[in-house]
């Protein structure tokens, strides 16, 4: 079991890099899920279609998918901070393109998935830049409550953001869109305060083999490649937030609002841990503590595809997101730990690619068995489809079974 450490939340908060990195990651997980809400239910009240629903996740999965390693490459030979600075530019051009539609246009739904096309490159280049910041703005001592704080930090967006989401868009999308936009504003203003970054000392040559060393590394790392596995393998299949404009308006029979509070429901739970773990230090079991909180993920999500119940639905995916928290911060900080600085760009886009490619397609798978099974018949199949994926992954990977601590993989160089 974790156990609590003296580094308290307190020393993070004295740490300025930190607190600049962490508004603007904050600020643009806001916007990310205020969005995301609009846009689904957008969509859906354009189409009626849970099959348009997946494609929101297929459009977002390509850029990943195609441009990932060369955003590693990217993030490894340049600032970090001017990366997120272009960035977040695009994102707020998307932002206002998306106010305007809202307000001009009568059905623009292909203009919309090409602005999340648009988008979508922006954040895959974002995703490694911003991971690979982390270590640079805090003493490496807290580094796994800084990942845990980081973390939280997302889940208070996906929280709030949902909530605030779905409450705005009774006045329409655009009002949500024109949010969005703000807070980008305000993200890039942190980003532009955070301390410039070291440059490598030596720019190496672009090649084919800098540019797979990120692959190189986590495949000849088995405990790192099973933990980013697992993660995909599990949001491939348990995945439920593509359905939840389904569950709110179909199955629960709840507003926009209702919806809102359900896309928050697993970032509640994941907030509650995630504020446990900002004070915790994991000293034994954190490979198996981590295998448990991803088949807690599973039960729950069948737990969620069966219930009726508003409050019961609720309460499931609180305990999802909780599930969730836990494993995420286990994964993110032993690759963390385990990676070296001159190539975290690297190995941060693939982890970024394999996130990006549970989540979106897992969008998109989730939406087409929907549409065989219906909404209920895919959360229920994902989720023991998540439960066969850990007793598959304990007996492949038994070195991520008997890691104890996170920090237990760190590399012999700084």
């Amino acid at each position: 079991m974790p156990s609590i450490s003296p580094v308290t939340a307190g020393r993070l908060l004295r740490q300025p890099s930190f607190l600049f990195f962490l508004l603007s990651r904050s600020l643009t997980r806001f916007a990310s899920q205020i969005g995301a809400v609009a846009i689904g239910w957008q969509i859906y009240d354009l189409t009626g279609s849970a099959f348009e629903l997946g494609m929101i996740g297929l459009v977002q999965f390509l850029p990943p998918l195609v441009l990932s390693l060369i955003a590693g490459q990217v993030v490894d030979r340049s600032s970090r901070r001017l990366i997120l600075i272009y960035c977040y530019i695009v994102e707020l051009i998307v932002s206002v393109a998306l106010v305007l539609l809202a307000a001009f246009a009568d059905r623009p739904v292909e203009l919309i998935f090409a602005l999340l096309l648009i988008n979508a490159v922006a954040r895959t280049f974002e995703a490694p830049a911003l991971q690979s910041l982390v270590p640079s703005t805090v003493p490496r001592e807290i580094l796994l409550q800084a990942v845990s704080a980081h973390a939280s930090a997302g889940k208070m967006s996906q929280l709030i953001g949902p909530a605030l989401g779905g409450l705005f868009y009774t006045f329409g999308a655009g009002v949500d869109f024109g949010l969005c936009a703000l807070l980008i504003v305000v993200a890039g203003v942190a980003s532009i305060l955070l301390p410039m970054p070291p440059m490598p000392a030596q720019r190496l040559k672009v090649t084919w083999t800098t540019l797979v060393a990120g692959i190189d590394f986590i495949w000849h790392e088995p405990a790192v490649l099973g933990a980013m596995s697992l993660d995909l393998a599990a949001t491939l299949f348990g995945g439920v937030v593509a359905l939840l404009p389904i569950f709110a308006r179909d199955i629960l029979q709840i507003n926009s609002w209702g919806f809102g509070l359900l896309r928050a429901a697993p970032a509640t739970g994941a907030l509650i841990l995630a504020v446990a773990l900002s004070r915790t230090t994991i000293t034994r079991r954190g490979g198996l503590i981590m295998f448990a909180a991803v088949a807690v993920y599973g039960m729950a999500t069948i737990a969620f595809g069966f219930s009726r119940n508003t409050g019961l639905s609720l309460a499931m995916l609180m305990v999802l997101g909780g599930a969730d928290m836990l494993s995420t911060v286990i994964r993110q900080s032993l690759i963390q730990f385990a990676t070296p600085d001159d190539m975290r760009g690297r190995v941060f886009a693939v982890n970024a690619l394999f996130v990006n490619t549970s989540s979106q397609i897992g969008m998109f798978e989730s939406g087409v068995t929907a549409e065989w099974f219906g909404a209920v018949g895919s959360a229920v199949l994902g989720g023991a489809a998540v439960l066969a994926i850990v007793v598959l992954w304990v007996w492949r990977f038994p070195r991520l079974r008997k890691v104890e601590r996170p920090d237990q993989l760190a590399p012999d160089r700084p």
